[in-house]
């Protein structure tokens, strides 16, 4: 008589719950750049995605470790989602009257996620005795960052994120244990959750906007744009992905893959999706009109991040489709020009490029001769 499979372990439904309200802060962080287009909003959104993505990769890896499967653990993951929603409700004000709110709320985000991880059995605990006292440290920066004025509110600001990055080469990474399963459709499940949300957003454009013809072809190409986005990362390499995670063979290489795979590639493509959700939405009721030379570039742009983070994701798992992503990319950005000229023009050509694309990819003799990274398990080109 055989052993049975291990069973994979699911993301549960709390976890989606709590997905939920961590996206809202890209629903916020595309409002506040939406109203304000310039290069000092855009720096304070990607400061505010990072240090925000930080703790949610952070939550992502507890409950990998750590299934919310008791009332006391519940009761803190609540916690931990109202200090997202708190922090999501202070975005457009986080760098003014309500960093204190923002940085209040981000330090008991922290405090949870290391209370909670200390349940998670003695390896776990052994690698959090230095990674939760630098994830609070980071918090105390952007908490009395919200309390002092310029430039030391954004020297602070700076200091958090570039701590945070240096928290993954301090601690014991390895003494993390990793469901390649669970772990993938978590980072899976927030991807599609963002990209529902920019189609939320985009359509919130439209009120008290006429439909006429031109609108229409709006809303219906900046579906196209999302379901690209869904294609790009969800038609093919998603179950590729979770294998050579799963194959990858020592826990530090595993632990090393994971950080940069699932931590730092996927936050351009986060924000990628919601820049171009805000170039999109510029276009809304202008569709016949050329657009800002700052909207184009946000339309364009957006898209291209989101190409060049996930071809960074591939590269890093030795997957197929790097070139292809990092070329549409480039004749992506190519037309920032044409919508300097007519809106809708940029947007239907983003969404010819971005078909032509995936058709491209998915031809069969692309596929063959495609590395898959099958022959690759366990030599990921994390060294430690």
């Amino acid at each position: 008589m055989t052993d049975a499979p291990p069973q994979r372990i699911r993301v549960s439904t709390l976890e989606l719950f709590f997905d939920l309200v961590f996206v809202f802060t890209i629903t916020q962080l595309a409002d506040t750049l939406a109203e304000d287009f310039g290069w000092e909003t855009f720096g304070n959104v990607m400061l505010i995605l990072f240090v925000v993505w930080w703790m949610y990769s952070g939550y992502a890896w507890l409950t990998n470790a750590v299934a919310p499967t008791s009332t006391t653990r519940r009761t803190l993951l609540l916690a931990g989602m109202a200090g997202f929603l708190v922090m999501a409700l202070a975005i457009p004000e986080a760098f003014g009257e309500y960093g204190w709110l923002f940085g209040a709320s981000y330090l008991v985000v922290n405090v949870v996620h290391s209370v909670l991880f200390r349940t998670a059995g003695p390896a776990a605990a052994q690698a959090m005795r230095l990674l939760a006292p630098l994830n609070i440290v980071a918090a105390v920066l952007v908490l009395t960052g919200g309390l002092v004025p310029e430039p030391w509110r954004h020297i602070l600001w700076i200091a958090a994120p570039l701590l945070q990055v240096a928290t993954g080469y301090l601690h014991d990474i390895e003494m993390h244990s990793i469901s390649a399963g669970h772990f993938v459709e978590r980072h899976g499940l927030v991807v599609i959750v963002a990209i529902g949300e920019s189609i939320i957003a985009i359509g919130l454009g439209f009120r008290d906007v006429h439909l006429g013809l031109p609108e229409v072809l709006v809303a219906v190409l900046g579906l196209c744009v999302a379901y690209y986005f869904w294609w790009f990362y969800f038609a093919v390499d998603e179950s590729r992905a979770e294998r050579v995670l799963a194959g990858t063979g020592s826990p530090l290489r595993r632990a090393r893959l994971a950080l940069n795979g699932w931590g730092y590639a996927h936050y351009p493509m986060l924000l990628g999706i919601l820049i171009a959700s805000v170039g999109i939405k510029k276009t809304v009721g202008h569709a016949m009109e050329p657009l800002k030379w700052g909207s184009a570039l946000a339309l364009g742009g957006g898209v291209a991040l989101y190409l060049i983070g996930h071809a960074t994701f591939l590269r890093l798992l030795r997957l197929r489709g790097t070139l292809h992503r990092l070329a549409g990319a480039a004749v992506v950005l190519a037309t920032i020009p044409l919508g300097h000229v007519t809106a809708i023009g940029q947007l239907a050509a983003i969404v010819v490029i971005m078909a032509g694309t995936a058709i491209i990819e998915d031809l069969p003799e692309v596929r063959r001769s495609g590395s898959t990274a099958i022959g690759d398990f366990g030599r990921t080109p994390h060294e430690g």
